[in-house]
């Protein structure tokens, strides 16, 4: 799936940005009235505040799947790991045959309460070990020798959701970080981005006092008063959000990293009703090549504890319903370790996704672990078989008009 680079900017603050750093308020106005009769023409609707809403968790770095969800019956994974692998006895059981880390207390009891799912061993055909192409491959959802400029989320919210910059809500929020490839569109939607933590405010800077100026004038007419609204629209964004933000009261405990903040970020913008369909966070830190025990403890310890207090805090404002939670990594990690007490980049590992609306707990078959030192472990689920799934089955979307090959659906939800 190949596609060239849109000529207009995808969101109002990447908007922005181009315009006050020297392209100039007027370089897109010219394709403003194609834009507004492509979203006429499209006679989509704007979101509801009942639809599903779809939370994305980045594992970033390639998270080491055999030591997340282990195979702790199978002798070959101690003979591939005999100073990483983590004992049997130490375990968070599921089945007679997989556990968890010992660290992902609270993932195990949502488990066991049917709120969480494990889906095994996915990956992709021709695995890339390169942390920016594969990362690129999965937020894409194309074929590993194939490129695409739009993500898989970009392309969702092209076939279901209103391109007009009427709406007052973001389509996608992405918190920490850059703008993911898998927002990123053909035609332009309103994606807006905040930092992770730290208190929110709407940003006050030149720029921002700028554009205030430019639209406390009198609102023009054509080509020039579709930019001032837009211009309008994201700076009334950043002043909502900000204070959905700094007013929200929790009802549940979130510990004061990262993710644990973004999470109750979203967690707020949830509660207040925005019609946002998609959000993007990002969990760093799983690039473990040297000492992983401890590390990699330290994170799913985190993704544990941030992933319940979420649940629990949409669950204690009857939100749990309408909200689905995945994770993703660009890779796992090698079976074998190596011999700095890490692993190295690998291919396939498990994802999880949480939600009340859950069906099976475990879905796909487990890696088989019949490999020599320092092989990979070959992938039995595809990626975009669980993005089909959660397109078809949570957002109502069709997915062949996001992925290009038809997957079969799997039974998480």
């Amino acid at each position: 799936m190949k596609s060239s680079q849109p000529s207009l900017p995808l969101t109002r603050r990447e908007f922005l940005r181009s315009s006050v750093s020297g392209m100039g308020l007027l370089a897109f106005s010219g394709m403003a009235p194609a834009f507004l009769t492509r979203s006429i023409a499209a006679q989509v609707p704007i979101a509801e505040r009942d639809r599903s809403i779809l939370v994305l968790v980045q594992l970033a770095g390639g998270n080491d799947g055999l030591n997340t969800v282990i195979p702790f019956q199978d002798d070959q994974y101690y003979k591939l790991r005999p100073n990483i692998a983590l004992k049997a006895n130490d375990l968070l059981k599921l089945d007679g045959n997989t556990a968890l880390h010992p660290d992902m207390v609270e993932m195990s009891e949502l488990w066991k309460n049917g709120k969480l799912s494990i889906v095994q061993n996915v990956g992709y055909p021709n695995p890339n070990r390169s942390h920016f192409r594969s990362t690129e491959i999965w937020e894409t959802a194309v074929d590993s020798n194939d490129t695409s400029y739009t993500g898989w989320v970009g392309r969702y919210l092209d076939a279901t959701c209103a391109g007009s910059p009427e709406s007052s809500d973001p389509n996608a929020v992405h918190i920490g970080g850059e703008l993911p490839q898998a927002c990123l569109s053909q035609v332009p939607h309103n994606i807006f981005g905040m930092p992770a933590r730290g208190n929110y405010n709407a940003r006050r800077d030149p720029s921002t006092e700028l554009l205030e100026g430019i639209i406390s004038q009198d609102l023009q007419e054509g080509n020039a008063g579709y930019l001032e609204q837009t211009l309008m629209d994201t700076l009334v964004t950043e002043q909502r959000v900000s204070n959905v933000i700094n007013q929200y009261k929790p009802m549940a405990k979130y510990q004061n990293d990262a993710l644990a903040q973004s999470l109750k970020r979203v967690a707020a913008l949830i509660s207040a009703g925005l019609e946002t369909r998609v959000y993007f966070v990002k969990h760093g830190g799983f690039d473990t090549h040297a000492n992983q025990l401890g590390s990699h403890a330290r994170l799913l310890g985190q993704l544990s504890s941030a992933l319940n207090a979420f649940q629990t805090d949409l669950e204690a404002h009857k939100l749990n319903d309408q909200v689905l939670t995945m994770t993703f990594s660009e890779f796992g990690r090698r079976p074998s370790e190596n011999k700095s007490s890490g692993t190295d980049h690998g291919t396939s590992a498990p994802l999880f996704v949480m939600g009340s609306g859950v069906k099976d707990t475990l879905v796909g078959t487990p890696p088989s672990l019949d490999i020599e030192h320092n092989q990979d472990l070959k992938y039995s689920t595809d990626f975009r078989q669980v993005y089909s799934t959660v397109l078809n089955n949570w957002l109502k979307s069709d997915p062949t008009k996001v992925i290009e090959k038809p997957f079969l659906p799997l039974n998480f939800v």
